[in-house]
């Protein structure tokens, strides 16, 4: 896409933008439209790269691997990992580490309007997941900038093997627990950002 001298500002964001976030199927938030605006050109690198790194996810996702939990799970510490390793290597990690932080805020927004993403209401320790998530894609994208999807897919799930990222732990039910192995009662906390769920190393 060429800018032309004095092209509509809010016209080049709209078309950058699209309609959904970075990571995952819902409207832009006000945060990550804010993103764009001071960073256009990164902006711009998002939307070409990101379907290919979704559609890596998307493979992922249909067959369970690392997990089948989209949502809290090593599927999810996989997409934020392997996305921001992805763009890492074409964009700044300073630019995408406001990118993460600007999701998160609208992460929150949405729960605080009772929103979901990929079928959970968001929550503190599920942030805070995410964004450690995105510092090890920092990492391993800079380290890989010449691989290719594939061998950054499996550089990344080895990461992942290893214990270098974060998940929220589950018991033999699928039920969150504390870090006692208490399981949480989503009903005790419905309306509370911080749930002490237990967010450890994914070889744990």
């Amino acid at each position: 896409m060429l800018l032309k001298p004095g092209y509509p500002l809010i016209v080049v964001l709209v078309a950058i933008l699209s309609k959904n976030t970075c990571f995952a199927q819902q409207p832009v938030s006000r945060y990550e439209f804010r993103w764009a605006c001071f960073h256009p050109f990164a902006a711009l690198s998002v939307k070409r790269q990101l379907p290919k790194a979704l559609a890596v996810y998307g493979e992922m996702k249909q067959r369970a691997v690392p997990d089948a939990y989209n949502s809290g799970g090593k599927l999810d510490a996989f997409r934020h990992v392997y996305t921001m390793a992805f763009l890492a290597r074409k964009i700044s990690a300073g630019k995408l580490r406001k990118l993460g932080k600007a999701h998160e805020k609208g992460n929150e927004r949405q729960f605080r309007k009772g929103q979901q993403e990929e079928g959970e209401r968001p929550d503190s320790l599920a942030s805070e997941m995410d964004l450690r998530n995105n510092e090890l894609g920092f990492v391993l994208g800079r380290a890989n900038r010449t691989a290719d999807d594939e061998a950054l897919k499996e550089t990344v799930l080895q990461a992942i093997n290893d214990g270098k990222a974060w998940y929220l732990k589950r018991n033999a039910r699928s039920e969150y627990v504390d870090c006692a192995g208490k399981p949480l009662d989503p009903a005790l906390y419905k309306g509370n950002w911080y749930v002490p769920k237990c967010l450890i190393k994914t070889n744990e």
